[in-house]
């Protein structure tokens, strides 16, 4: 047997999981018998009592006995919640709704993410206020929010939030819906267990387990410290709700990641944006659309990282590393006189720089050649063709 934090046991958790499918259908099931069945079942709501030792837990059962126990046990809380319509679970799960939003063709971000967007996001006051996550309504002409029984509120776009992701939206009409809590993501560790909860279909709630709280780097210069990973992955996540036990808001969901735990191997799962990063900008956002922080110096650079390098993979048109002649295929070795080691290494030392408007001095290996670059930054917002309502 595996011990804990080895390659099998996150690829256990992982099979355990498998699919919203595998698990709601449970048939494979049936030959366990009521006693065994009964056992699962305690055993399941003791691991969600004390969620520190669910993976110990696991892991010492067979797989096939995993499996189960996570059948049942979605199935276990599914029933309660259905024959207890004033539980507390369910009532903090409907708020979550559908966001629509439709972009411009001539947006910036229009040939990367569509003009036509569609997602979830989590209702968190009383007069409408949604969050969600911010590409699903950025450079969008006009939104939408979702809610059952087909019905659809227009909705006013309030702001995005590029250092986070973030973006709000407030309903123009009442939703009559119960807002979610904020809850405090800085206290969720690895091996909690959490829910994933999106708009829409059949399998839009499912079980996860926090597997790891790291630094994510995206490609599009965005850096985020100490992002959440759950596992197994959450097929609708653009702005789905990662739900904590007693129903509180935990994060919003970003991105399908194929490596929550680095040097694990490919265990697949979803990126959450922490939602205490929310909080200390969420007065900023609601006044003016974004953060009153200085903006960081954005460079208009699509990256991506191989063994410890940094490479350019595009440029956006019109940007600022593309007027200083920096081309896909270079090489960034150094940002201010300092060697760039990682993805995340070169984020960190380009907005140590200053503020939006900086010159920042790269070294760069083009083909064969070192070359000095100096790049005037700008503040990625002022590139973007935002509605003026944001």
């Amino acid at each position: 047997m595996s011990g804990p934090g080895t390659t099998a046991e996150y690829t256990g958790v992982a099979a355990a999981f498998s699919t919203h499918a595998t698990v709601v259908r449970v048939t494979t099931y049936q030959g366990a018998d009521s006693q065994s069945q009964q056992l699962l079942i305690r055993d399941w709501h003791a691991m969600s009592r004390d969620s520190s030792s669910l993976p110990a837990t696991l892991f010492t059962l067979p797989r096939a006995l995993v499996l189960i126990a996570f059948a049942i046990g979605l199935i276990w809380n599914s029933v309660a919640l259905s024959q207890d319509p004033g539980s507390e679970g369910l009532t903090a799960l409907s708020a979550i709704v559908g966001v629509q939003a439709e972009i411009p063709a001539n947006a910036r971000t229009a040939g990367a993410l569509g003009t036509a967007r569609a997602g979830s996001g989590v209702v968190i006051d009383s007069a409408g206020l949604v969050v969600t996550i911010g590409y699903l309504i950025l450079e969008a002409s006009e939104a939408a929010i979702l809610l059952h029984e087909n019905r659809r509120i227009p909705a006013e776009i309030l702001a995005y939030d590029h250092n986070t992701g973030f973006g709000l939206l407030r309903a123009m009409q009442s939703l009559e819906v119960t807002p979610m809590r904020l809850g405090d993501s800085v206290g969720l560790n690895e091996r909690d267990r959490v829910l994933v909860s999106s708009f829409g279909s059949p399998h839009s709630i499912s079980p996860a387990i926090v597997v790891a709280r790291r630094p994510f780097a995206g490609y599009w210069e965005y850096l985020l410290e100490n992002a959440i990973f759950t596992s197994p992955p959450h097929a609708s996540y653009g702005g789905a709700a990662l739900v904590g036990p007693k129903g509180n808001l935990l994060g919003i969901g970003s991105l399908m990641v194929g490596d929550t735990v680095p040097g694990k191997g490919p265990i697949p799962g979803n990126m959450f944006v922490p939602i205490d990063a929310l909080k200390p900008i969420l007065g900023d956002l609601l006044m003016s659309g974004h953060s009153s922080a200085p903006a960081r110096p954005w460079l208009g650079l699509y990256l991506q990282e191989l063994k410890g390098r940094v490479f350019i993979t595009r440029l956006a048109v019109d940007g600022p590393a593309a007027d200083a002649g920096l081309e896909a295929g270079d090489i960034i070795l150094s940002v201010g006189g300092e060697m760039v080691t990682s993805l995340a290494d070169f984020y960190r030392k380009l907005w140590r720089q200053g503020s939006a408007g900086v010159d920042i001095q790269l070294q760069v290996l083009k083909q064969s050649e070192l070359i000095d670059v100096s790049v005037r930054s700008q503040d990625r917002l002022a590139w973007l063709r935002l509605s003026p309502s944001h």
